[in-house]
């Protein structure tokens, strides 16, 4: 069954009652949400948590390295990816469900509240990570981690209910700006505690206790602008089934449902495996960085609020192109700049940090517009009414499958010795993402999900 809105079921009626400002007035909460969570994934998980986590878990392991989580013998220095790993399977449960039951029920908003807060709560909760608590530290990563996947399906799929299909490319673009920009802004200032520590009085580790925590608190302190901007719209759907029940229906008739749309799964599937490569850029860089380059952390910490200053300044300029030349053929410019940046990448001399920085610079340029853009073009490919879960898939595409690149960089390094080499076969994700995606009609897509077509895309 197609469970639509009342607003999606009577086109131009919102227009008519509550006017353009109305809208606007959604639009610009919703760009408070990237605002608020974007922190969260820049200050924890790019730069604090990894290695602080991991000191954790080297305090409370045996003689031989090892910690004991649930009686696994887990090397120490492994702990901070494994439990990543298992953040992303508990988030790959989840979201179809709850994107499921928010197309079910109409509320959205409800679940991006406790999605937020839990997310926020579990954050702060950071600060309680010292001595030897890495059962704690991993616990809350994990419940953070989740958090935060499932709150973006759910804010994702508000973005074709509050932007009309011309407004969505700018849309995206500026929810990215507002990311990026408080992603540079709190990391900037964690920084500052970070390296004067001393001069506050605290130890390294209370620092990055109090840098992890006050990303929580940020967190959930802008969430609120969003919660009282963003409203949930009435839907029209059978009785039956309380919203659970009604949730896992959904769900599998969604798997089902998507079939009925192969060309809006094309562009998944090419979205899957570009969207790999960028995530794996992301995370090997300070590696390759480090080891191959011989770069100082203080270097890598610089690179990082680089790319994400630049990557406002990218989001917005992208978005203006994406206006000009439609969001396909911008993002097929961005995939192609992704693949010589990385061919730059590879040579790039050792320890000359102005080589790195320029680098940073490439990939910060063409990071946010190729994400902002891609979600843009997305929305436009989603039945109406079917927004978060169809979101919960791309969301799944985004944060649950990305684990092809990582494992070919590894493998790579393996059998050559040379982050070099593992760098460079990035490059096929691009290229393959590249192919399909020139290859997806996406005029033809937007009809056949039956919504209207923008003048560019």
């Amino acid at each position: 069954m197609s469970v639509r809105t009342t607003e999606e079921a009577e086109p131009g009626a919102e227009d008519g009652r509550a006017g353009a400002a109305a809208r606007k007035r959604e639009q610009h909460g919703w760009y408070f949400y990237d605002f608020a969570c974007s922190v969260y994934s820049t200050s924890v998980l790019t730069v604090f948590l990894g290695p602080y986590l991991t000191a954790v878990a080297k305090a409370a392991a045996d003689s031989e390295g090892y910690v004991h989580p649930l009686g696994i013998p887990v090397r120490a220095g492994s702990y901070f990816a494994y439990t990543v790993s298992v953040s992303v399977i508990v988030a790959v449960l989840i979201m179809p469900l709850v994107g499921a039951v928010a197309d079910r029920t109409g509320r959205k908003k409800p679940l991006l509240a406790v999605s937020a807060y839990t997310g926020a709560a579990a954050t702060a909760g950071m600060f309680f990570l010292d001595g030897d608590r890495y059962l704690l530290g991993g616990l809350l990563l994990v419940v953070a981690n989740a958090a935060l996947a499932v709150s973006m399906v759910l804010y994702n799929a508000f973005l074709p209910q509050i932007s009309t299909p011309d407004e969505r490319d700018t849309v995206s673009s500026r929810g990215w700006a507002f990311g990026y920009t408080s992603g540079a802004l709190v990391l900037l200032l964690n920084l500052v505690l970070y390296q004067g520590h001393d001069s506050f009085g605290l130890s390294e580790g209370e620092a990055v206790r109090i840098c992890l925590a006050s990303a929580g608190l940020w967190w959930g302190a802008f969430a609120l602008i969003p919660l009282r901007r963003l409203r949930d719209r009435a839907v029209v759907r059978e009785p039956g089934a309380g919203p659970a029940v009604s949730g896992w229906r959904q769900l599998v008739a969604t798997l089902k449902d998507m079939r009925r749309y192969p060309l809006t799964l094309s562009f998944l599937l090419a979205y899957l495996i570009y969207n790999d490569g960028v995530q794996t850029v992301i995370s090997q860089a300070s590696v390759y960085g480090s080891e191959e380059l011989e770069l100082e952390q203080s270097t890598l910490i610089v690179a990082v609020l680089l790319v994400q200053v630049l990557a406002v300044v990218g989001a917005l300029g992208m978005g203006r192109l994406a206006r000009a030349y439609g969001a396909k053929r911008t993002i097929l410019g961005s995939l192609a700049a992704w693949g010589l940046t990385l061919a730059a990448g590879y040579f790039l001399p050792a320890r000359t940090p102005v080589w790195f920085f320029a680098l940073a610079a490439m990939i910060g340029l063409v990071l946010g517009g190729s994400q902002a853009l891609s979600r843009s073009l997305f929305s436009h490919l989603v039945p109406a009414g079917k927004e978060a879960e169809y979101f919960s898939a791309y969301e799944m595409s985004d944060r649950g499958l990305s684990w092809v690149g990582p494992l070919v960089f590894g493998l790579t390094y393996q059998v050559t010795g040379s982050y070099r080499d593992a760098i460079i076969s990035l490059v096929f994700f691009f290229a393959l993402g590249f192919v399909l995606l020139a290859r997806v009609p996406v005029r033809r897509a937007v009809r056949a999900a039956g919504n209207p077509v923008p003048e560019r895309i």
